[in-house]
C-alpha cells in the first residue's frame, strides 16, 4: 500500500515545516511555491554587495536548553549555525535627547530603569519581577492543541498553572496601558514604542525573558540562509518542491479537497491539501469563497491584520563603531511628525546590522528602517510606475536626511538604497494587504479562540498553516503551525506522530 500524499501550497517557513514533518511521518510531500526561492517572508536579497535581511531580528529557541530548539533541530535550521547575543535588546531615544537602553540582562535593565526613574520604583519592581517569573516558563509545544484529550487538558492546567495565571493577568494589559503607570515621561513614552502600542504586555515579558536566558539569538547569515537550511532538510528526507508554480485553484470533489490547479493550467492531485499561503487568497480566490460561514466572515470583518510596512535598506560606507549594537531596533522619536508612505510617522525604527558581518562588505554597514504604511495609498500609487518610483526615492531622501542628524556624515556615505513597499510584499508572497504577520494580537483580542482555525466548514481533507492561523505571527509560530497540522492528520490516519533530527528519532503520541 502506497503512503498517502499531501500537496502544500506555499514554500515559506510554515510550508517547509509541513513538508518536513509530513516526510518524517511517511507522507509523500510536494510543495508548490509561486516565487523562485524558499522562505516566503523569511528572506533576504542582494543589492550592490549588501545582503538585505527582510525578517529575523532574533530567533526564539536558539538556546539548546529550550524546548523550541528541538523544533529547529528537527527542521535542520540550527545545526552548525552561529547565534549572536547582544547586550542590548534595543534603545528608545527621545526627542529631547534622553535614552532608554533595553538591556538583555534583567538585573542590568532594572538598574538602568531605576537610574532613569527612581520615582517609579514600585512599577519597575512589578515589571522586573514579572520578567523574572517568565524566565521559568516555556509554552508547551509537544502536542497540537487540536489533538488534546481531556487528560491532556487537565495536565496542562496542573503543570502550566503559573504560566496560565501570568497569561491571564498580563494579556489584558497593553504596552500603552502599562506605560501610563510610569511617572517618568521617558518610560511612559518608551513602552508603546517597544512593539505595537496595543500589543499585550505578556508577549514583551516573554521576549525579555528569552533575551535574559539567551534563548533568542540572531542567526548569522540572515533569513534566506535560515530558510535554505530548512529547504535542504526537506529535500534530504525525500520532499519535492516546485518553484515558480503559483496555485490558482484548489480542486474539490464532493466536499473533499483533492488537488490544485496551477497558473500554467496543469492539475495535481493528492489525498490532503494544505495551504500555507495567504488565508484570504486561499479562501476567497483558490476556493472562490465557497467554504465560509459567519465565523470566517467575522475574521475579515472584525479582526485587524498587522499593518503593512515600508522597508528601507541602506548600505553605508562607514564602520558601525559609533552606532548602538542591539539585537532589535534603535527607535528615535522625532521632534516633528513627518508624512511617509501615506501615514504620519512619529519616530524612526532603525535596525543596525552590526552584529552580522556577513551582510555588508568589510568596513561597511547595513541599516534598515521600517514604517507602518497605508496599503490603499500604495496600491493606488502602484498604478503609476513613475509616481511609485518617485515616492520611494522621496522616502529614501527624507530618511537619509533624518539619519544624518543622528549620525553626522552618514548621508554622504550612503552607497545603496532599496525600498520595499506593501505592494512589494504582496507581489512576492501574496500576503493580504501586504501584512507580514497575520492578525494582530491585542489586549482586546487576547482570546486565541477568536482567531482563525486550521479548517474550513464543509471541506474535508483540507487544512491551513502559517501566520493567519498562528496568532502573534513570527517564524516560530509559523513553524509550529506546520508541525501541528501534520499531528492532526496523523491522528486522523491513526498513525503515531514521529519526529527526527539528522541522527536521533523520537516519538510522541497523538
Amino acid at each position: 500500500m502506497h503512503d498517502k500524499s499531501i500537496i502544500v501550497i506555499g514554500g515559506g517557513i510554515a510550508g517547509l515545516s509541513v513538508g518536513c514533518y509530513g516526510r518524517m511521518n511517511g507522507f509523500r510531500m510536494r510543495i508548490f511555491e509561486m516565487h523562485n526561492l524558499p522562505g516566503g517572508l523569511c528572506t533576504s536579497w542582494k543589492r550592490q554587495g549588501y545582503t538585505v535581511d527582510g525578517c529575523i531580528h532574533w530567533l526564539a529557541g536558539s538556546n539548546p536548553q529550550s524546548k523550541l530548539y528541538r523544533l529547529w533541530e528537527e527542521l535542520g535550521a540550527v545545526q552548525g549555525r552561529e547565534f549572536i547575543y547582544a547586550e542590548e535588546y534595543g534603545r528608545i531615544e527621545s526627542a529631547d535627547g534622553k535614552t532608554f537602553i533595553i538591556y538583555s540582562d534583567i538585573d542590568r535593565l532594572k538598574q538602568h530603569m531605576k537610574e532613569i526613574a527612581p520615582e517609579d520604583n514600585k512599577v519597575i519592581d512589578e515589571f522586573i519581577n514579572a520578567v523574572w517569573r517568565c524566565t521559568r516558563f516555556e509554552p508547551p509545544i509537544e502536542k497540537a492543541p487540536e489533538v488534546y484529550g481531556l487528560l491532556d487538558m487537565l495536565n496542562l492546567i496542573i503543570t502550566q498553572f503559573p504560566l496560565l495565571r501570568m497569561l491571564w493577568k498580563w494579556n489584558r494589559i497593553s504596552l500603552t496601558q502599562f506605560g501610563m503607570r510610569f511617572k517618568s515621561p521617558l518610560l511612559r513614552e518608551a513602552f508603546p514604542l517597544m512593539s505595537m502600542p496595543e500589543f499585550p504586555m505578556f508577549f514583551m515579558l516573554m521576549t525579555f525573558a528569552l533575551m535574559h536566558n539567551k534563548a533568542a539569538g540572531y542567526p548569522v547569515g540572515g533569513s534566506l540562509e535560515f530558510s535554505r537550511a530548512i529547504e535542504k532538510r526537506y529535500l534530504a528526507i525525500g520532499g519535492k518542491i516546485n518553484y515558480k508554480a503559483k496555485v490558482t485553484k484548489i480542486l474539490v470533489e464532493r466536499g473533499r479537497a483533492v488537488g490544485v490547479k496551477l497558473e500554467d493550467g496543469t492539475e495535481h492531485y493528492a489525498d490532503y491539501i494544505i495551504s500555507a499561503a495567504d488565508s484570504h487568497a486561499t479562501i476567497f480566490e483558490m476556493l472562490e469563497g465557497k467554504y465560509v460561514d459567519d465565523t470566517i466572515k467575522g475574521y475579515y470583518n472584525n479582526l485587524i491584520p498587522f499593518p503593512p510596512m515600508v522597508y528601507l535598506a541602506l548600505g553605508v560606507d562607514r564602520r558601525s563603531d559609533d552606532m548602538p549594537r542591539c539585537i532589535g531596533d534603535t527607535t528615535i522619536q522625532l521632534k516633528d511628525q513627518i508624512m511617509i508612505g501615506g501615514k504620519e510617522q512619529k519616530c524612526l525604527s532603525i535596525h543596525i546590522y552590526n552584529v552580522d558581518p556577513t551582510l555588508a562588505p568589510a568596513g561597511k554597514t547595513l541599516l534598515t528602517v521600517m514604517f507602518h504604511a497605508d496599503y490603499d495609498y500604495w496600491k493606488k500609487l502602484r498604478e503609476n510606475d513613475e509616481q511609485y518610483k518617485a515616492e520611494k526615492e522621496t522616502i529614501a531622501d527624507i530618511v537619509v536626511s533624518l539619519l544624518d542628524k543622528r549620525f553626522p556624515g552618514l548621508a554622504a556615505q550612503v552607497e545603496m538604497r532599496d525600498v520595499a513597499t506593501p505592494t512589494t510584499f504582496e507581489r512576492y508572497t501574496g500576503n493580504w494587504k501586504g501584512s507580514s504577520l497575520g492578525w494582530q494580537v491585542t489586549s482586546k483580542t487576547r482570546s486565541f479562540s477568536k482567531f482563525m482555525q486550521k479548517t474550513l466548514p464543509g471541506l474535508e481533507n483540507f487544512y491551513m498553516a502559517g501566520q493567519w492561523v498562528a496568532p502573534g505571527g513570527g517564524v516560530p509560530n509559523a513553524a509550529m503551525s506546520g508541525r501541528n497540522v501534520i499531528q492532526i492528520i496523523c491522528k486522523k490516519e491513526k498513525r503515531r506522530f514521529t519526529t527526527t533530527t539528522d541522527t536521533t528519532p523520537t516519538i510522541t503520541f497523538c
